[in-house]
């Protein structure tokens, strides 16, 4: 049988690309909606925290419709409702309708975080799908190591808005681009598939899936939980402007870009479960050594993004690993346990800022005790994962 079109590699990096670019082009904005909207920092924050909500309840959906109707039409669907989202967006007069416009949003940019996977899985075997997933998620991470500093300076140039008008022009790009360019690549497309419920039960049992996907959880919510205090520490603690504080989050995007590439060339040769791991020790140790700076009150650039940099290497080895083993577990769910696997990365995401948020005591103690026991849940979820794939 003749194998499934590859979509181009740089349409792939867009689709998935499209939600982390509307999550980080905004961080920098937090602090100002504040004032601008004469709110509070929590409420404000609810435009982040459901937004991970959102994109997490979104890939349940789209998972599962993209096994059964096809890859392609669920993607531009997605993507149509992340465009028109990102107009609203632009043009929220209010901090409520704001919030209920990045949900929107959040719901069609999920679309291509889903489907890039597992179109991935389709077209490439297990041996190799780690290496390209590095590849692809490498140079995604480009998007997130500038959309800080771009916001940062949209924000301070133009005001916030300026930031969701961007998200629009992206969107829009990536559309217009996939109709012609996004194939189908599902070889089960229309066959008979057991029901949604079953399929994720099936899943939530299954070590094979389970411990890959608590891993890449934890690690995300650890990486959300930093995004949502950390430019609150440099803007409001430290006096950093907000185009200053995107610069230094181009060293966490910049590390796990590196980490990346290393897991595309280094993971055929050791292994998805030895890059794991290796990546999730050097997380732990680096979480340990930002507890250290935070319990003897230091607080600077260096001592906040100094361990976080490091952390995002180790992420960036050891997750393609961990997302390609988890969805590998059922062959016939690709889709599905793409779904599911988003929805515990964004669902323990969400959780993570909002404890982070009510933690938040103007120190980086914390956060760097919140980032820390997340990193060993996900390194002890290790000792779930079984090698057997779900039977037939």
């Amino acid at each position: 049988m003749t194998p499934p079109p590859r979509p181009p590699v740089w349409l792939l990096v867009g689709m998935a690309a499209i939600g982390s670019f509307a999550l980080n082009v905004f961080v920098p904005s937090i602090p100002g909606l504040v004032a601008y909207f004469a709110s509070d920092f929590a409420t404000v924050q609810l435009a982040l925290s459901l937004y991970f909500v959102a994109i997490a309840a979104g890939q349940l959906v789209y998972g599962p419709l993209s096994d059964r109707y096809g890859r392609r039409p669920v993607l531009l669907a997605g993507v149509a409702i992340y465009v028109a989202a990102s107009a609203a967006c632009a043009l929220a007069p209010s901090i409520e309708t704001l919030i209920a416009a990045r949900m929107l949003q959040a719901l069609g940019a999920c679309s291509g975080m889903v489907i890039s996977r597992a179109i991935v899985r389709d077209v490439y075997d297990r041996a190799t799908a780690a290496s390209a997933l590095g590849y692809i998620t490498g140079t995604m991470a480009i998007v997130p190591a500038l959309a800080p500093a771009v916001g940062g300076y949209l924000d301070l140039w133009f005001g916030w808005r300026a930031s969701f008008a961007a998200t629009l022009v992206f969107g829009l790009a990536v559309l217009v681009a996939a109709i012609p360019a996004a194939h189908e690549t599902n070889p089960r497309v229309g066959r008979r598939s057991e029901g949604v419920l079953l399929g994720y039960a099936a899943l939530l049992r299954s070590g094979a899936f389970l411990g890959y996907a608590v891993n890449v959880s934890m690690t995300t919510a650890a990486y959300f939980a930093f995004l949502a205090v950390a430019p609150v520490l440099m803007i409001e603690g430290l006096g950093l402007s907000t185009g200053e504080t995107g610069i230094w989050f181009i060293s966490i995007s910049g590390s796990y870009m590196v980490g990346n590439f290393l897991a595309g060339r280094y993971s055929p040769r050791l292994g998805l479960d030895r890059m794991i791991v290796a990546g999730s020790l050097l997380a732990c140790l680096c979480g340990a050594v930002l507890v250290g700076f935070a319990a003897t009150g230091q607080l600077s650039p260096l001592a906040v993004f100094g361990p976080c940099t490091m952390i995002g290497l180790a992420n960036g080895l050891s997750q393609p690993n961990g997302i390609v083993g988890a969805i590998s577990a059922e062959p016939r769910l690709v889709g599905a346990a793409s779904g599911l696997l988003g929805f515990l990365q964004m669902a323990t995401g969400a959780l993570g800022t909002v404890a982070v948020g009510h933690l938040h005591d103007g120190t980086l103690l914390p956060l760097a005790v919140t980032m820390l026991g997340m990193l060993l849940v996900g390194a002890a979820a290790l000792t779930l994962r079984r090698p057997a794939p779900l039977s037939a």
